[in-house]
């Protein structure tokens, strides 16, 4: 009977974890813990190899992942290795980015987004700008005026956002807006809507929206920012027929 019973015991399929997962998550816990500092260099290859006792190309790839997640960078060279470092904007934008890349975006989804976040990002760029913040808020603006072609006008009027992204000092909502940047620039990027008057209006709306930042005045900045980016993306899918945007990847 024991026997029968025990034989009638099924298992599910096991998946095991690569070993360099293993090691890379065993790492991964122990930098965002805190345990080990920023600028912390890692044990040399050959010593990993030593003490994790798994061979030089798991080490090699657990690396590698811990590099694409921002969470090490390796220095070659005689003083080279692996060094600590904490994650920053740049990995929440990688992150969003993978996103972005991988789907084809609606358009309306990328105007949705920015109606959520970009007010937030100015009401707390009022309550937290630097004065170095609203230096690069008032020459962003300025090189938006002065700019000749569309692209310089483009890519200047996304680097205004960014900024007011930036002055709001939230590391999240910053790397959420550099994700979006490559994603705005695309959306707008139709010269039978950016003419004259389009530009001059948003150098306008942009000067209303520093305002507000300048006077540490929130609920201006939210109103002035709802309405800017309420009524660009409005305008723009009037002249667009597309109904999605596929982001190019960068060169």
């Amino acid at each position: 009977m024991a026997a029968e019973a025990r034989s009638a015991i099924r298992l599910s399929p096991m998946e095991v974890p690569k070993a360099s997962d293993v090691l890379a998550n065993e790492l991964r816990e122990r930098i965002l813990s805190g345990e080990y500092p920023e600028g912390t260099p890692l044990p040399p290859e050959r010593e990993l190899v030593v003490q994790t006792r798994m061979s030089r190309t798991t080490v090699r790839e657990a690396l590698r992942i811990l590099e694409v997640q921002g969470l090490i960078r390796i220095k070659a060279g005689r003083a080279g290795g692996a060094f600590v470092q904490r994650p920053g904007e740049e990995s929440v934008a990688s992150s969003l980015e993978l996103l972005i890349r991988g789907r084809q975006i609606r358009l309306a989804s990328v105007h949705e987004t920015r109606e959520a976040i970009e007010p937030s990002c100015a009401r707390l760029a009022a309550q937290h700008r630097t004065a170095g913040d609203l230096q690069r808020l008032e020459l962003t603006n300025e090189a938006i005026a002065a700019s000749g072609d569309l692209e310089d006008f483009l890519r200047n009027n996304v680097d205004w956002h960014v900024a007011v992204a930036t002055a709001s000092h939230n590391e999240i909502l910053t790397g959420i807006m550099m994700a979006l940047s490559r994603a705005i620039y695309t959306t707008t990027n139709n010269e039978g809507f950016v003419n004259d008057e389009v530009r001059d209006i948003t150098v306008r709306a942009h000067r209303s929206v520093n305002r507000a930042i300048k006077d540490r005045d929130p609920d201006a900045a939210v109103r002035r920012m709802m309405r800017h980016v309420h009524s660009y993306a409005a305008a723009a899918l009037e002249v667009d027929e597309r109904t999605t945007v596929a982001v190019p990847e960068e060169k």
